[in-house]
């Protein structure tokens, strides 16, 4: 199975890297982990607009977010919903068997 390895770090300096598995019909890596890094800079850039903002509330929008997006699929509606639903189990799967770490602090 195809993954695509990320990386992702917090202002905080807190390190998420995973591998995430591709489904076997992904038909561009490198598009996937595009949107993927947008998103994450987009959600950053709108909680320090929005101020203080709840994980859980962050969790609950990207989640309908999701479903909205497989419910916009015409041809396919319900075929999409359950491919976001695996998409989602997978990802979290992965995403639940790594560890967080924290980048070395220093001074220069």
């Amino acid at each position: 199975m195809r993954v695509l390895p990320y990386r992702t770090i917090t202002e905080s300096g807190t390190v998420l890297d995973v591998s995430l598995p591709l489904h076997p019909e992904t038909v561009s890596p490198m598009r996937v982990q595009q949107l993927l890094t947008a998103l994450e800079e987009t959600l950053t850039r709108e909680i320090h607009v929005l101020g203080v903002t709840s994980n859980g509330d962050v969790l609950q929008a990207l989640a309908m977010a999701l479903a909205i997006r497989a419910g916009l699929i015409e041809s396919a509606p319900r075929e999409a919903l359950g491919l976001a639903r695996d998409l989602a189990e997978t990802a979290l799967g992965a995403v639940s068997a790594v560890a967080l770490s924290r980048l070395p602090a220093g001074h220069a």
